[in-house]
């Protein structure tokens, strides 16, 4: 298995937002999440997650309550809002945006 890969700066909200819109999620399986549907490509370190968390939950794009996680311990669950779905469909556009006008640069240069 290779290296796991730093997130590019800025897209940590995006995986967030994306990796909740289905369903509500605690902090570790928010980040289990992005690490297996990256294939162990991404990691998620506590320490980046949950400034992010409060963050988004600031902002209004994400909502949390307490709930009881799959281990029987105390956990916050955080969904999306009304906000955050709005946001995260910006944020979608912007990244597949950004991402094809890099893909352009890469095979034409």
């Amino acid at each position: 298995m290779t290296k796991p890969t730093d997130l590019v700066q800025g897209t940590l909200d995006l995986l967030i937002l994306r990796t909740i819109a289905t369903e509500k999620l605690h902090g570790w399986a928010i980040a289990q999440r992005i690490q297996l549907l990256s294939k162990d490509v991404l990691q998620v370190n506590q320490g980046s997650l949950y400034p992010a968390l409060q963050r988004l939950e600031r902002q209004g794009w994400i909502t949390a309550d307490w709930g009881v996680s799959e281990t029987s311990r105390r956990a916050r669950f955080y969904r999306l809002t009304s906000a955050g779905r709005r946001r995260l469909e910006q944020e979608r556009a912007d990244w597949e945006r950004l991402s094809a006008a890099i893909s352009l640069v890469m095979r034409t240069a």
